[in-house]
This record gives structure tokens, C-alpha cells and sequence, in this order.
């Protein structure tokens, strides 16, 4: 009769703590009570999120978050980070969402949630035009006598050190002035995803994308959420409806075509 006690003494406590548990504020819950939505984002990844001379930041992450706190009813706050600083920063809770880009990873997800992903990428190689014949492939960049540029903190970073041991690998602290360094000759080849390719092309008619429909390596992008499912369950339904209402189409097409 004791050890039948004991047994009822331990399940009864484990539900409480469950219950307990779930009467705690999810972080939506949170993110509704405070009024506002913070998403980190590194800001210098067109078309995903850009921050402008003026401070203001745009894009199509930016456009999807602002949808976003419309739903939850609140206001949407942009904090500036860094593709080195991105897991940390969110870790220390100085956001409740992460955009501009990300890429879905592994070794991201062993720390984070992702929200279902809403678009499907993949690692292209951007190049001057007259050398696209010559980078069709990683074994074609992955030479001695070619300078491979990659921006750090990233998985564009982590694809290059993975996958270029011969080639000169130089990684260039800005992002936004990489697509520069192609164009004076001081770097070859610069991998990262297809959407930005086919973006610095028209911005930079120099730099061609390299077979951005078969890509290097597939991809996938999401948002960085927060390991709580009930954040994650809104977050994905809003982008279920936003998809299937056409809402998330007509924002791609502002910003991709």
C-alpha cells in the first residue's frame, strides 16, 4: 500500500508540474502582452533584408515580418545583428524572431526552431560574366589559382571552408561591398544563394549567376524562432495562409522580380 502511495504521490506531482508548465506564457503570449514583435537581422542581405542609409531596413523578410505583427497584433522592432552575432544575440533573448535570410541548418537547429520554410534555395556561384563557362562546378572553383571571397559568420562561410581547399580563400567582413571586389578582380567567385545571384545581377550587370536553377548545394530558408511550439504554430499558419491567400507571392515578386 506504500509503494501504491508513493507511486500516486509521483504521478500526481509530475502532472502538476505539467500543468504549471503549461499555464506558463509561451512567447507569443509574451510577444502579445508587450505589444511588440523584435526581429534580429543582419540587414545586408538583398532581397531578404537591407538596412538603409537612412537606418530604415526593407526587404522581403521585412515586408513578411511587418504581415506578420499585423497578426499578432502588434508592432514589428528591428534590432540589428550580425551573421556572427545572429545565434548568440538571439540566445541572449535580444529578439523574439530572426530574418533576413537565414539558411536552415543543423547545427542551427541543435539551438533553435525554425518556422516552415518559404523558400527553397541553394548555394549558386556569382561571377564576372565572361567566366561563367569556367565555374560550373565546385571542382571548377575548388583550384589552385582561383580566389574564392566568402562573407563570415554565415553558412555562405561555412559552404566555402567545407568545399575550397585548393583554391585562395579570402573571407571579406563586409557583405555589402564583396560584390565589389569581383568586379575590380581582386576575388573570382563568390558562393551564395541563388536569389541573391539573380539580384546582384540586375543591380550589377558585370556579375552573372552561375546555373542559379541548379544550384551547389539545396537550400532551404526560414526564420529563427524560439524553441517554444506554440510560437512555432502560429508562425507557421500565418505563413500557410499568407502562401495560399497570395499574400507571400505578390511580397516575393516586389522584391525577386
Amino acid at each position: 500500500m506504500t509503494l501504491v502511495r508513493s507511486f500516486i504521490g509521483i504521478v500526481l506531482t509530475a502532472l502538476a508540474v505539467g500543468a504549471s508548465a503549461q499555464a506558463q506564457d509561451s512567447s507569443l503570449d509574451a510577444v502579445m502582452k508587450a505589444g511588440v514583435l523584435r526581429a534580429c537581422t543582419p540587414g545586408d542581405y538583398k532581397p531578404f533584408s537591407f538596412q538603409r542609409a537612412d537606418g530604415a531596413f526593407e526587404g522581403l523578410d521585412v515586408d513578411l515580418a511587418q504581415s506578420l505583427a499585423a497578426a499578432m497584433g502588434v508592432k514589428l522592432e528591428l534590432v540589428k545583428t550580425s551573421w556572427a552575432n545572429l545565434l548568440p544575440d538571439f540566445g541572449a533573448g535580444k529578439c523574439d524572431v530572426a530574418i533576413g535570410g537565414i539558411s536552415v541548418s543543423t547545427e542551427r537547429q541543435k539551438r533553435v526552431f525554425f518556422s516552415t520554410p518559404y523558400m527553397v534555395n541553394g548555394k549558386t556561384p556569382l561571377v564576372r560574366c565572361e567566366d561563367v563557362p569556367k565555374y560550373q562546378s565546385v571542382a571548377d572553383i575548388d583550384k589552385p589559382g582561383v580566389r574564392a571571397i566568402a562573407n563570415p559568420g554565415g553558412s555562405n562561410e561555412r559552404f566555402a571552408r567545407a568545399n575550397f581547399k585548393a583554391a585562395t580563400l579570402t573571407i571579406h567582413a563586409d557583405n555589402l561591398t564583396i560584390f565589389d571586389e569581383l568586379l575590380a578582380r581582386r576575388a573570382d567567385v563568390f558562393v551564395t544563394e541563388a536569389a541573391e545571384t539573380l539580384v546582384q545581377h540586375k543591380l550589377r550587370p558585370g556579375l552573372c549567376a552561375v546555373n542559379p536553377e541548379r544550384p551547389l548545394q539545396y537550400g532551404e530558408m526560414a526564420w529563427m524562432l524560439p524553441r517554444d511550439m506554440v510560437m512555432k504554430s502560429f508562425v507557421d499558419q500565418w505563413l500557410h495562409l499568407a502562401k495560399a491567400g497570395g499574400e507571400y507571392q505578390r511580397t516575393a515578386d516586389k522584391w525577386l522580380r
